[in-house]
């Protein structure tokens, strides 16, 4: 349950992240645009090195 909840967090961080790099873009605020890339960036390798060492280990099926 933590481990889903956790997942869930960061899914919102990286689309948080994403959605700011786009609008700062947008507004011509070049760095607020590149520092919320670099930061969906850094969330998405997490969120795949996460994956992958989740697939090691079986989750517990929901009831």
């Amino acid at each position: 349950m933590a481990s889903q909840l956790g997942r869930f967090g960061l899914r919102v961080l990286r689309v948080t992240a994403s959605t700011a790099s786009i609008i700062e873009l947008l507004r011509s605020d070049w760095t607020g645009g590149v520092s919320a890339g670099v930061a969906w960036l850094l969330f998405v390798q997490f969120e795949r090195r996460l994956q992958a060492g989740s697939t090691d280990e079986p989750e517990e099926p929901l009831s």
